[in-house]
């Protein structure tokens, strides 16, 4: 499967926005040949923790008419998001469509990451799915800097792993360039992670969008500054 990682960055606070950009990336990936792509950490939004905290309007759920550009693309999309739960908080949640809108499965953020803990609830399950003869694992972010959540997918019997991330400047890239070749050497799984670039709430998002092969060899990635999609054939 040709397997897309796409980088933008947000505009803050403004979904539709955002949307038509994700829509434009998912058509590249389209053309590409990808039957699937994957977006950064709350793509829909950009990392804007304060205006997630005081606006409920920029909480989604899966069937948000707001996504219909991104569901209509004809490719696979990872859409993670701030989403309404059944309380008063939001969740950091993946949404992931197939190629025909359809809803596959969804994924609650588990590691909430230091300030992310004042405002979201944590999920409490691992995600999961299958597309194209693949199984396939999610985490976002610092999920997957906890080993443990690694490997329940590895032993699941998944063969990719997804990451929607935010990594800034400075020592974000050094784990970006750490962590997720690592999971793919260390759990012997194709790892995909797509990162913000540019602004991205109080961070600055440094690209490097990437796909590695299992065992740690580098597929393809993106560069630091420019928005754009990479693509690579995985399993």
């Amino acid at each position: 499967m040709k397997i897309a990682t796409a980088q933008f960055t947000c505009v803050p606070a403004d979904i539709s926005a955002n949307v038509r950009q994700m829509a434009a990336l998912a058509d590249e990936a389209r053309v590409l040949g990808a039957e699937l792509v994957v977006f950064p950490e709350l793509a829909l939004t950009g990392y804007e923790l304060d205006a997630l905290l005081a606006r409920r309007d920029l909480w989604v759920r899966a069937d948000d008419p707001r996504l219909d550009a991104v569901r209509a693309n004809g490719v696979a999309t990872v859409v993670n998001c701030a989403a309404a739960t059944d309380g008063a908080r939001p969740a950091i949640e993946t949404l992931v469509f197939g190629p025909d809108g359809e809803l596959i499965t969804t994924y609650r953020k588990q590691h909430l990451f230091e300030h992310e803990q004042d405002i979201f609830v944590a999920g409490q399950c691992d995600g999961r799915f299958e597309l194209g003869g693949l199984r396939f694992a999610l985490a976002t972010c610092f999920d997957n800097h906890f080993s443990e959540l690694v490997s329940r997918g590895a032993a699941d019997g998944c063969q990719v792993h997804l990451a929607s991330s935010l990594y800034g400047t400075g020592g974000g890239v050094k784990e970006l360039a750490s962590v997720y070749p690592g999971i793919a050497k260390d759990f012997n799984l194709h790892v995909i992670v797509a990162n913000h670039v540019g602004p991205a709430g109080t961070w600055t998002g440094c690209g490097r969008s990437a796909l590695w092969a299992a065992g740690g060899d580098l597929l393809a990635q993106a560069d630091a500054t420019t928005p754009m999609v990479v693509t690579a054939e995985v399993g």
